[in-house]
């Protein structure tokens, strides 16, 4: 039997597999999509098996395989088969892929535990009486086998416990092996006194052979836990410790709402499920306004799935979503949820995917990479807010996790449902040339207005005149919605307490000395932070170029925003919600938790509040500056203009109260700003499209962006003209060639950064030459070069 290897070369990578000789003592143990140890030159790597086959094209001799590291496959024929399409499409190399679809815990250093379910196969010689044991390379390959067939026979259980990181959660127990006769005996034997003793007792003889957790029998029978150290000390029970699961859901909040669905949510839902039934995979664009119920169009087509006996896939933008998605989904649907997301513990992701991998879990809620979740029988993939950038990995390999949903849906023959107040133009354009089917909901689901939204000019001497960030309009607004007992939302797209120090004597800048970029200002540490490279620096109290003691911070961050809203609003509870304030595990459910109990009047924050929220009372939402995303040099600045404003809009009036909404600006004319106003995406959705169509950019052209970096400038500069030249020669006269150029922010941690920007139409006459050069640049990588393709690239500088 030959093995065909996917290699882990981390100097050298390449997408070919390589052949390798499986011994016949392992023949019986090895399947596709294990890891494995093999021979790679002098030394000994590891690598996964995509295929297994008769023969080899290699005409030496073979060299064997070294070890099997797992007597399980962790990766399914799925996600084999999707690791070529990605490697492929992403422009990056097959074994990033196949890193990237498994938990972090299983790429670090770990140990591998078989776990013994069936007490009948403890007296093997593997097991010698004891319960569990480790696999490691010292055990034969018969070992190996009696493993493989333990497993298959469902007498063990394989986990994978992490050094110093995520180890497997165990709880204490209490387990009975005497017969009731046997506990009746002792019990007649015990003093009339010893009551506790005698309650745990009867206890195990109403639950005879049953194994019982010691916090319930403490709970349950209101005894101490030295009478349960006592019984365990005197041989009557045995203390165990059990595995258990770490779950990242608390407790499930009881559901409250009806889900009677109206006329637009009936017609969405039947449409998704009568695909599903039809094993179709067709793709849905759901383009409804904000609280128009888009939620409940997810949950209702997700129980119609769970009803026919397969599983569901649901994913949100950000963690900050994350809380309030999950409480509505796993209220709805219980045990069968699982999460998984970045803000989850190293143990807690690896517990999440083990529960989806063994079938236990049947609904998956989660960020970009839960796109991954290997679930099988998929009967819908779901993707909320899809316009989100989030959705695509800026590092290798460079996915964009609509495409790998559609992708599945394919394999799975189930639909992708894709929702957004305001797609995506290249989303919508798909619809509307009818590659996806277009669902409109253009009513919210209480019959509300959408909330009025009024522009304030920040120009206009009277705001211009105001103290701080705030004007007259906004501050009066504020507090009539405090007086009225209502909640509002303020969003400034800028986290820390100003942008940069200044000296006003001397005009210098305080910057990064790792990236051309300045330092921000954090008041509440005291300090100047890099957002791109994460130095940090107390503040000085003199400038360092010239000793002069004006310095002065420029610009406005929420920390700055939170100070002024303080002094206008003295007796009122804010909270803060950006990436400072969120770092910590859990923050953004106490955060959120916090407003949802009322304990706070106003929250404050980036743009991390501005979607998915959902807060009855909150009636007022203000944009301290809709102008920070519209002043980014990338063609997408006026669509995201629009959609963060539109987004951030839909927060307020959700309930039964009239929601309104404040906008200042600089720039009150332009037409993001005027059509986010009216909520008029069709309007914006033509304007933008007749400007790309002019300038040649996405949906009417492809783009992909060729980065080069390098410590030194001049090298990083001469390479991405060798590169420039190489495409020159080999593209036809349709591409269109940018560059290179340096990075708007042309030095971060101290490489420098060009770029080549390529629009094109025909993908397949640019996928060949860009394929050539990822394998011809990977000799550049030991010369100090990073050189990334980056195809769709969300941020184009």
């Amino acid at each position: 039997m030959i093995a065909k290897i996917i290699v882990d070369i981390p100097t050298m990578q390449t997408n070919r597999t390589f052949d390798y000789e499986v011994p016949v003592e392992l023949a019986e143990v090895i399947q596709k999509g294990v890891r494995v140890e093999v021979p790679f030159g002098r030394r000994k790597i590891q690598g996964f098996v995509d295929e297994l086959v008769d023969d080899s094209d290699f005409s030496g001799k073979l060299k064997p395989i070294s070890n099997i590291i797992d007597i399980q496959p962790v990766l399914n024929d799925e996600m084999l088969q999707l690791s070529k399409w990605m490697a492929d499409t992403t422009y990056s190399f097959r074994i990033s892929s196949l890193q990237t679809m498994l938990p972090n815990v299983m790429r670090a250093k770990y140990h591998q535990i078989a776990i013994v379910k069936d007490e009948t196969i403890k007296n093997d010689s593997l097991f010698a009486g004891d319960d569990q044991v480790e696999i490691t390379d010292k055990l034969t390959k018969e070992d190996l086998l009696k493993l493989k067939k333990y497993k298959i026979n469902g007498q063990i259980d394989v986990v994978y416990v992490v050094e110093n990181r995520a180890k497997k959660k165990t709880i204490s127990a209490i387990v009975n092996h005497k017969s009731p006769m046997d506990l009746e005996n002792i019990s007649a034997t015990l003093p009339k006194n010893a009551k506790s003793k005698m309650k745990l007792i009867s206890y195990f003889i109403d639950n005879p052979n049953s194994t019982t957790a010691i916090n319930d029998l403490v709970k349950l029978l209101k005894v101490s836990r030295s009478v349960i150290t006592g019984v365990v000390k005197d041989g009557i029970f045995e203390k165990v410790e059990l595995e258990t699961y770490r779950s990242p859901i608390n407790q499930y909040e009881e559901e409250n709402k009806s889900h009677i669905l109206n006329e637009e949510q009936t017609h969405a839902v039947n449409d998704i499920v009568e695909s599903t039934l039809q094993n179709k995979n067709d793709v849905f664009l759901i383009e409804g306004v904000t609280g128009s119920g888009k939620t409940e169009v997810y949950l209702n087509s997700i129980q119609r799935v769970l009803d026919n006996k397969q599983t569901a896939l649901m994913l949100v933008p950000e963690i900050s979503l994350t809380p309030q998605m999950v409480n509505r989904v796993s209220a709805r649907f219980k045990d069968d949820v699982a999460v998984l997301h970045s803000g989850l513990s190293n143990g807690e992701r690896y517990d999440e995917w083990r529960r989806i991998e063994r079938g236990e879990a049947k609904v998956v809620v989660g960020a970009r990479s839960a796109i991954f979740a290997p679930l099988t029988n998929l009967g819908v993939i779901i993707i909320d807010e899809e316009h989100e950038s989030s959705y695509k990995q800026e590092e290798n390999p460079r996915y964009h996790a609509r495409d790998i949903a559609i992708w599945r849906g394919k394999y799975n023959h189930c639909p992708v449902v894709l929702g957004s107040a305001t797609p995506s133009l290249e989303s919508r354009a798909r619809a509307q040339k009818g590659v996806y089917h277009l669902i409109r909901m253009k009513k919210r689901v209480n019959d509300m207005d959408l909330p009025a939204v009024k522009i304030v000019d920040m120009r206009d001497s009277q705001n211009a005149s105001e103290a701080g960030d705030f004007s007259q309009e906004l501050i009066d607004s504020i507090q009539r919605t405090i007086n009225n007992n209502e909640q509002a939302v303020l969003m400034l797209n800028k986290r820390g307490y100003s942008a940069f120090l200044m000296c006003r004597e001397c005009g210098d800048v305080l910057k990064c000395p790792n990236c051309d970029v300045s330092l921000t200002v954090h008041k509440d540490s005291h300090s100047l932070k890099c957002h791109y490279c994460g130095f940090e620096h107390s503040i000085p109290k003199n400038c360092p170029n010239c000793n002069s003691d004006k310095l002065r911070s420029h610009g406005t961050g929420t920390q700055k925003v939170q100070e002024q809203l303080q002094k206008i609003f003295p007796s009122i509870n804010i909270l803060r919600m950006d990436v400072d304030t969120t770092s910590k595990k859990g923050s953004h459910s106490k955060i959120l938790n916090k407003f949802a109990k009322k304990e706070a009047s106003i929250l404050l924050g980036t743009q991390m509040i501005a979607k998915g929220l959902d807060f009855p009372d909150v009636t007022l939402v203000g944009v301290i500056n809709a102008d920070t995303t519209l002043a980014i040099s990338d063609f997408r600045a006026s669509e995201r203009t629009f959609q963060l404003l539109t987004q951030v809009s839909g927060r307020a009036g959700r309930a039964n109260k009239a929601g309104h909404v404040i906008v200042q600006t600089y720039n009150p004319d332009h037409y993001a700003i005027q059509l986010a106003a009216t909520h008029d995406y069709e309007s914006f959705y033509k304007h933008e499209m007749y400007i790309r169509h002019r300038s040649d950019y996405p949906p009417f052209y492809y783009t992909t962006l060729i980065t080069v970096t390098h410590q030194y400038e001049n090298k990083a500069l001469k390479k991405a003209f060798e590169i420039k030249n190489i495409l020159n020669r080999d593209l036809i006269d349709e591409v269109i060639i940018l560059g290179p150029t340096p990075g708007t922010i042309s030095k971060i941690n101290n490489r420098y950064y060009y770029q080549i920007i390529l629009k094109y139409k025909n993908q397949n006459a640019v996928h060949e030459v860009l394929t050539q050069l990822l394998i011809d640049t990977q000799k550049d990588i030991q010369n100090g070069y990073r050189i990334s393709i980056d195809k769709e690239p969300q941020q184009l500088n």
